[in-house]
């Protein structure tokens, strides 16, 4: 075989070979993130907030993994998730106290 061949190969082949391990592939990274976010929305609807903030939790991991969001991006979606996460909250928290109130009115 003759080795200028096997070179000009090698140098054709090395810029697929050198692709960084850590690359992640962005098509998988948007496939999970939007099964998460239907996980999320799913869990919500359920009332399921501890599953919720789980799967939000992982849902930053996977695009901090993913660097989908530029750092500006991440830190409004970050600070947008937590104020629906504190929305829900105060609504789950409004309809325990309304049962509350029904109870303590029955019973007395």
């Amino acid at each position: 075989m003759n080795p200028y061949f096997l070179t000009i190969a090698l140098a054709l082949a090395t810029p697929a070979i050198a692709q960084p391990p850590n690359q992640v592939d962005i098509t998988e990274c948007r496939a999970e993130e939007a099964a998460i976010e239907r996980d999320m929305e799913l869990a919500r609807s359920k009332g399921q907030m501890l599953r919720r903030r789980q799967l939000a939790e992982a849902l930053a991991a996977l695009q901090a993994r993913c660097e989908t969001l530029a750092p500006e991006q991440s830190r409004a979606a970050n600070i947008e998730r937590l104020e629906q996460e504190i929305r829900e909250l105060r609504k789950e928290l409004d309809h325990a106290e309304d049962r509350l109130r029904k109870l303590k009115s029955e019973a007395n």
